[in-house]
């Protein structure tokens, strides 16, 4: 696929647009390029732009094996695990092996149904706005759109985040997170090795093993065993200020204050369906999942797919992740062409963390 210029864009109805160049986005420009369709493919960011996003020498919590796309083995030559870098390095060589053209930096900000079952998109990058015309729309652009916030009195200052970034930053302050799964988890233990005094705080009674890294969790219950983190269960965040965290103990209503330089709020993230909603499309349950087709990944608008964590909705308990979405990729392309959608598991399986 080439790149168009303005143009002939405007004279173009492409066989599909894929909104999300992750890793499940780029498996399906993959097997829609080998297909021979005419697509066009959008991120508002850098391709793996969610994963770039992890701090430094994050691993996977999957086995390389399992996260690799489209056949292509990961390199991983002295471990099982592959680390934030590795991948991102792994995605650009794949998206030069097989030639493709992804439009990133450039935002899909409307997309609109017409009468034919066509979809005009319009989008916005740098240089101003772009108009695309196209037979379907495919959305994988992941479920961590926004962080999940608490709506707690100072949250917006300045010394509070919801990711963690370069653990060195913490080195020599008080570091007060709040959460009980991976990323909080990992947290701790990262700012507690570039020496961070470190006191994690969790709503439940015990940290959750299902979304935990298994090599993490014995190491953390060991320093909070021996007194070299502190742990705060069953208590919430009730106010932070700039010196300080005020918690309540659920249990008791029982408050205390204490001290902190710098507040992570590592609570989860929220996945943006403005433009699925904006077309109309149905959801279901608690976690707000949208509603498709699973053999075909067609949502309850006909022409419109979507793929990856995408469908998963607000995870609270993670299902959903890269090693078990590579099959949407295949399904998309065999419902595109017309052909037989590849068999295989349409449950999502045990639930845990990707990164």
């Amino acid at each position: 696929m080439s790149e168009q210029t303005d143009a002939q864009i405007q004279e173009t109805t492409y066989d599909a647009a894929i909104i999300g160049a992750g890793p499940i986005g780029i498996e399906i420009a993959i097997a829609l390029k080998k297909e021979g369709l005419d697509y066009i493919h959008f991120d508002k960011g850098q391709i793996g732009e969610t994963i770039s996003g992890y701090p430094p020498q994050t691993q996977f919590f999957s086995s390389a094996d399992r996260i690799a796309i489209a056949g292509v083995p990961i390199p991983i030559a002295d471990r099982s695990k592959c680390t934030k870098e590795e991948y991102l390095a792994y995605l650009r060589a794949v998206v030069r092996q097989f030639g493709l053209t992804i439009n990133t930096y450039e935002q899909v900000y409307l997309v609109e149904r017409h009468e034919d079952r066509t979809f005009t998109l319009r989008t916005v990058r740098i240089d101003g706005e772009r108009t695309w015309r196209v037979r379907n729309v495919i959305f994988a652009h992941g479920d961590m759109a926004s962080f999940r916030e608490l709506d707690l009195p100072g949250e917006t200052l300045p010394h509070v985040s919801h990711v963690l970034g370069d653990p060195h930053a913490y080195f020599n302050r008080h570091v007060f997170i709040v959460g009980g799964k991976n990323s909080a988890v990992e947290a701790s233990l990262r700012c507690w090795h570039t020496g961070a005094e470190v006191t994690i705080c969790y709503r439940k009674g015990e940290f959750d093993t299902a979304s935990v890294k298994y090599w993490l969790l014995p190491e953390l219950q060991g320093r909070i065993e021996r007194g070299e983190i502190r742990a705060i269960m069953r208590a919430v965040p009730v106010e932070i200020t700039p010196s300080s965290v005020r918690i309540r103990y659920i249990d008791s209503d029982r408050m205390e204050e204490i001290p902190a330089d710098a507040v992570l709020l590592l609570t989860g993230y929220r996945p943006d369906y403005t433009l699925l909603r904006n077309l109309g499309a149905s959801f279901t349950g608690e976690e707000g999942r949208p509603v498709f087709n699973e053999r075909t990944m067609e949502t309850s608008i006909p022409g419109v797919y979507i793929a990856g964590t995408a469908t998963a909705g607000e995870q609270r308990s993670f299902r959903v992740f890269i090693e078990n979405c590579h099959i949407h990729a295949d399904r998309i392309a065999a419902a595109l062409t017309g052909g037989q959608p590849p068999e295989g598991d349409t449950s999502y399986g045990e639930r845990h963390q990707e990164s």
